[in-house]
């Protein structure tokens, strides 16, 4: 089946963000790449520490080089090759220089595999160039800012995982510049099996077959910093060499992190933000819960809250039910928050984070956080979680 790449959907939300948040860090940094790369020193340095190979010496090698050009669209770049030295793991890299692409080769990796592997191995590494200069280079900027920010000595955790959410992401871009580049699934697996286990013997197919039923008994995320899991990948390139419909929904899967909220990248920060907004809008949509004291609390977490203002991200919170349990006990507290803010609604807002927390299956952490923080006796809990519907339908009728 014929595909062509396209920047994978995280890349294009995270360059959206970087534009949208940080255009003043985005610009600064688009005028940083424009006057601040040294060519020359990027030269020196690999003509000092790799052994260069040239194409009048290795015909082979630059055969499977072109081969690759010619099916990633970048057959008018010249293309020079280094060996390096001192290093025993097989492996293959790109030293990026605008307009200029130079293959490092490490380890054995140039012996281990098939003259159509090694073209796939090549197809990988360009598919790194060809992500830098889609769209006039913009995901490569927003690649040295993550990566920048995230070793940054104030850098956060949100930063650090979106650096490491992206270099995921681009090493399952870059698998399909494998695919493109040899245009058989199998060939482009055994390569990338070949170079992570050190055999000269696998089979594409059977590793396929593995991956599945590794899928078929699990839901795996990754868990890697840098590179995604081997069977990972090769299940996300044949998703996509497939035309999946499920491809893009089943690799979100993939790349999610850990549910707890201290590790989420920016991206899904905004999600939560947007998801906060629009819970708040319905939970405190009732006529009863809309009091001074409440709303002005609501403008602490948004200060142009308004419950007149349509919610275009009404949708996030349809099924609250499918957020994770992280997230949901994040809402039982953003509702506790409402519980005490204003006396003279006397049980009501408790009585209605009851029944939200019911319907979110997540009564049990509500009713903990609720005893504790609000000092309700356990009598009056028990209580109040028998009634809570009653109470607050009978509310419903007196002040339509």
């Amino acid at each position: 089946m014929s595909r062509s790449l396209t920047a994978l959907p995280q890349h294009q939300m995270m360059v959206d963000w970087l534009r949208t948040y940080e255009p003043e860090v985005w610009k600064w940094q688009a005028e940083a790449e424009r006057t601040d790369q040294n060519l020359d020193e990027v030269r020196l340095s690999l003509l000092r520490d790799t052994y260069r190979l040239t194409a009048e010496e290795h015909p082979e090698l630059f055969q499977e080089i072109a081969a690759a050009q010619e099916a990633l669209g970048l057959a008018d770049i010249v293309v020079n090759a280094y060996q390096s030295e001192g290093e025993s793991v097989a492996n293959a890299a790109i030293c990026y220089v605008s307009g200029e692409i130079h293959l490092l080769f490490s380890g054995p990796i140039l012996t281990l595999l098939a003259p159509e592997e090694l073209r796939g191995v090549v197809g990988h590494e360009l598919a790194h160039y060809r992500l830098w200069h889609m769209e006039g280079g913009v995901y490569f900027l927003a690649d040295r800012i993550l990566h920048q920010s995230a070793i940054h000595p104030n850098g956060k955790s949100s930063h650090r995982q979106s650096a490491r959410l992206w270099s995921l992401a681009t090493e399952l871009f870059s698998d399909r510049g494998s695919y493109l580049a040899t245009g058989n699934l199998e060939i482009s697996v055994a390569s990338l099996v070949k170079a992570v286990t050190g055999l000269s013997k696998v089979s594409g197919k059977s590793y396929l077959s593995q991956a599945e039923e590794i899928f078929a008994k699990s839901k795996p995320k990754i868990s890697q910093l840098t590179h995604p899991e081997t069977f990972i990948r090769a299940r996300a390139l044949q998703l996509w060499v497939e035309d999946s419909p499920d491809c893009d929904e089943a690799i979100d899967r993939m790349l999610d992190q850990s549910e707890e909220l201290e590790s989420l990248d920016l991206i899904r920060q905004l999600k939560l933000v947007r998801i906060t907004r629009s819970f708040l809008k319905f939970h405190l949509s009732p006529d009863w819960f809309r009091s001074d004291e409440v709303l002005a609390h609501a403008r602490l977490y948004f200060p142009d809250f308004d419950l007149e203002q349509n919610d275009d991200d009404a949708s996030l919170i349809q099924n609250l039910g499918s957020l994770s349990k992280a997230e949901r006990e994040y809402l039982c507290n953003v509702m506790l928050d409402f519980c005490a803010v204003d006396s003279d609604l006397e049980e009501l807002p408790l009585a209605s984070g009851i029944e939200q927390a019911r319907a979110m299956e997540c009564l049990g952490y509500f009713e903990k956080i609720a005893t504790k923080e609000l000092k309700v006796k356990p009598k009056v809990m028990k209580n109040l979680k028998e009634t809570a519907a009653q109470v607050l339908a009978k509310i419903g009728k007196e002040k339509p």
